[in-house]
């Protein structure tokens, strides 16, 4: 069972010309997700929830603190330096048709990952796989983002993480934007893939309470730069 950890962080932007001291975003923050969990994230915006995002994929420094996958310590670096981490370790952006390249194929979206990460071959059907796996079939394979509808380019985006068979996937309100019901179709799907062998780990950022009930099994809240599961958020 993988593991993805943070270990008290603390994090703050540096003081602006004529500030004496910086803004802190958060203090003493710690987590846990491990394959087959599914992990709320909830708060107000502006509370360093993508903040937190980006440290724990690597893509900032914690002023205090540390990060680790399966014990070992994930320091930011270069893209080549934290491949083996970005395969293990993948975001469902917050907008992801706007994240999707708009000249390429549903199929080439998921491959640019495969190919860009290096993961082994054969790539192209690993990209089929994954999107069969989100319920895309060959129809949808040649079409561009702007034929898609919302909710199938929501699935384009989660079978792009898919594709790396990640551990965990860090879902950035992955259903903002969607109706009730293509809402409800992405949160089956996340928990579907969070069940059986190859089980994924879910830490799911919202702001939508029913949401986070509906899918998670624990909510953690970030308020005032720190977590705590509060009781009005419990889960089902």
């Amino acid at each position: 069972m993988s593991e993805l950890l943070a270990d008290d962080l603390s994090f703050a932007f540096p003081p602006r010309p004529g500030s004496p001291s910086g803004h802190r975003v958060f203090d003493g923050v710690s987590l846990r997700v491990r394959s087959g969990e599914r992990v709320g994230l909830v708060g107000r915006s502006g509370c360093g929830k993508s903040t937190l995002l980006r440290i724990l994929l690597g893509l900032a420094a914690p002023d205090a603190g540390e990060v680790r996958f399966d014990g070992e310590p994930v320091r930011p670096g270069s893209l080549r330096s934290l491949r083996d981490y970005r395969r293990q370790v993948q975001l469902i952006p917050q907008d992801p048709a706007a994240s999707l390249v708009p000249r390429l194929s549903a199929e080439r979206n998921v491959l640019v990952g495969l190919v860009r990460l290096r993961a082994p071959e054969p790539r192209l059907e690993t990209a089929r796989w994954a999107l069969e796996r989100v319920g895309l079939d060959e129809r949808f394979w040649a079409r561009r983002p702007h034929e898609l509808s919302g909710g199938q380019a929501q699935r384009v985006a989660v079978a792009r993480a898919l594709a790396l068979r990640p551990a965990v996937v860090l879902a950035d309100e992955p259903v903002s934007g969607l109706d009730h019901e293509l809402r409800d179709q992405v949160l089956d799907l996340l928990h579907e893939l969070s069940l059986g062998a190859d089980a994924l780990g879910v830490l799911f950022v919202s702001h939508d309470p029913e949401a986070v009930a509906r899918l998670c099994d624990r909510t953690l809240l970030l308020a005032d730069g720190r977590l705590s599961e509060p009781s009005a958020l419990a889960t089902h």
